[in-house]
């Protein structure tokens, strides 16, 4: 089954695939990428968190309603 993704589909698979790899890299090596790049900003690196809590309760939702 194709399923069509609008821009916000896209904007949240980002975020999941961003946050996938960012936990693989702090749960193999310690090294938090989003940290890395946006420490400087403890605000922003939260805001960033909580797209990718967010973005990963959306693909949830998607998955479970999506019809067969």
């Amino acid at each position: 089954m194709k399923m069509k993704m609008n821009e916000l589909d896209w904007a949240t698979w980002v975020f999941v695939v961003i946050g996938a790899l960012n936990w693989g890299l702090v749960g193999a090596f310690k090294f938090d990428v989003i940290m890395l790049v946006l420490g400087t900003s403890p605000a922003l690196v939260e805001l960033v968190y909580i797209l990718v809590g967010l973005s990963g309760l959306y693909w949830l939702y998607k998955m479970i309603t999506m019809k067969k």
